[in-house]
């Protein structure tokens, strides 16, 4: 964000050159990385589709007990995303331990299979590594496999593609239900194959970590202005990310706005109690979601290399801060869920690639999945926490004064993230503009 907010580019100023220059930006990295995410996004959305119906109808598991199960692992999930950064940059492979996550989440797709709730619990929590192994070795691969000015388009790219598979994943379970009826098994059989040619593509296609690391171009050729200068690799190194100022703010923002950031499944929740939609429909509204940000992902990526991520990164949350507004206004009219629906996905659009985009600006590459790794973590304990009280204030205010509490603060932190993550000023040479001193 603070690294990102220039002009556009040089040399792009005809649209042949920029049409070439946009087939140059996206590198067969990150396009190979895209591919696994959407594989695996198949895989995982076809559990995630028919989950909670299979635990609480099929097995009797209460809603409570699911939440409870929902909120941990997204916890665990937080937690090892730190430890795979970390690991990443100790090994110096990011491909490796990008590779073990996957491998991972592959793995345990036959305890599924189990119906027992021990081997379901064990089979969420390994998969839930798995996801926090692999993030932040992942977006350090991204960042490194492309020049600095265009590392918002490049994250664009491979979240539309992840984005796409999360599209599929729920159809494809809807499909192999409909062909297997009161198949569960078969949707969980079905997603494993998938989850294992996700891996076979990382393994076959995606370059050695070893390699990107070194060859990176620009990205690992510049080092980050104002970056730590120690050597190491370890936890006291990464750590120590924390004392740049800019990626200072860049957590404080990440975590004051994650505190005010209402969890999608009560965002959903609340559509469909102030829009009076079919219970039967309520699945497709994360599908609303995943559609515009699909279709956003990669005009906001290359929005923020050209215009800075600080601005496009606060238009997300102001987006986000309408839907808010929208909802607690409720307006009689049809379109209000289409409108929640496309403030949401471009709020995921405007930060979701934006975010590890400008902080891979401003840490070193040594530590590349370490500094992603740990604004990452921070932000995501911060969304649970904020999942936690705004539960809490709804059970005791009501869904509209916790909403308007989340609103309000939401406006302040996102008021205050835009002075924090403000453009340092030049300094102005005293010969150049008559100043005596």
């Amino acid at each position: 964000m603070y690294l990102a907010d220039r002009s556009a580019p040089r040399g792009s100023t005809s649209a042949p050159d920029r049409v070439r220059g946009t087939v140059r930006a996206v590198s067969p990295t990150v396009l190979a990385l895209g591919t696994v995410s959407l594989v695996t996004d198949v895989s995982t959305e076809m559990v995630t589709a028919v989950l909670p119906l299979y635990l609480v109808v099929g097995l009797g598991l209460s809603p409570l007990g699911f939440g409870v199960l929902d909120g941990v692992q997204n916890g665990v999930s937080a937690l090892v995303q730190l430890t795979g950064g970390h690991l990443a940059d100790r090994v110096r492979d990011h491909k490796l331990v990008a590779g073990i996550g996957y491998g991972l989440s592959a793995l345990c797709k036959p305890l599924l299979l189990v119906p027992h709730l021990g081997a379901l619990g064990a089979a969420l929590a390994l998969d839930r590594t798995g996801k926090g192994l692999r993030t932040a070795p992942r977006d350090a691969l991204i960042s490194l496999s492309a020049p600095p000015e265009h590392q918002g388009r490049a994250f664009g790219v491979h979240r539309a593609m992840d984005t796409t598979g999360a599209l599929l994943g729920p159809i494809v379970a809807f499909l192999v239900l409909g062909a297997a009826a009161g198949g569960y098994d078969a949707v969980f059989a079905v997603s494993g194959c998938v989850a294992a040619l996700g891996v076979l593509v990382l393994v076959l296609f995606v370059p050695s970590g070893k390699k990107s690391a070194g060859g990176g171009g620009k990205a690992a050729e510049v080092p980050a202005a104002g970056a730590p200068r120690e050597e190491g690799t370890d936890l006291r190194a990464a750590f120590g990310l924390l004392r740049s100022r800019r990626l200072r703010a860049l957590f404080g923002c990440a975590v004051l706005l994650g505190l005010t950031t209402v969890s999608d499944a009560f965002l959903y929740l609340l559509v469909q109690r102030r829009t009076g939609i079919d219970e039967q429909l309520f699945p497709l509204l994360p599908l609303g979601t995943a559609a515009v940000f699909l279709l956003l992902a990669l005009p906001a990526g290359r929005l923020a290399d050209r215009v800075g991520r600080r601005a496009v990164f606060l238009a997300g949350h102001a987006g986000l801060l309408l839907a808010y507004a929208l909802l607690l206004w409720a307006p009689a009219t049809p379109a209000l869920p289409y409108l929640v629906l496309v403030l949401h996905g471009l709020f995921y659009a405007a930060t979701d690639g934006v975010l590890p985009a400008a902080v891979a600006a401003v840490v070193p590459e040594r530590l590349r999945a370490s500094g992603i790794a740990l604004v990452g973590t921070g932000q995501a304990l911060a969304r649970f926490c904020c999942s936690l009280a705004f539960g809490a204030a709804w059970a005791a205010w009501g869904d509209g004064p916790a909403l308007a509490a989340a609103a309000a603060g939401l406006a302040c932190c996102a008021a205050a993230a835009g002075v924090a993550l403000r453009p340092a000023r030049p300094a102005r040479p005293a010969r150049l503009t008559g100043d005596p001193r």
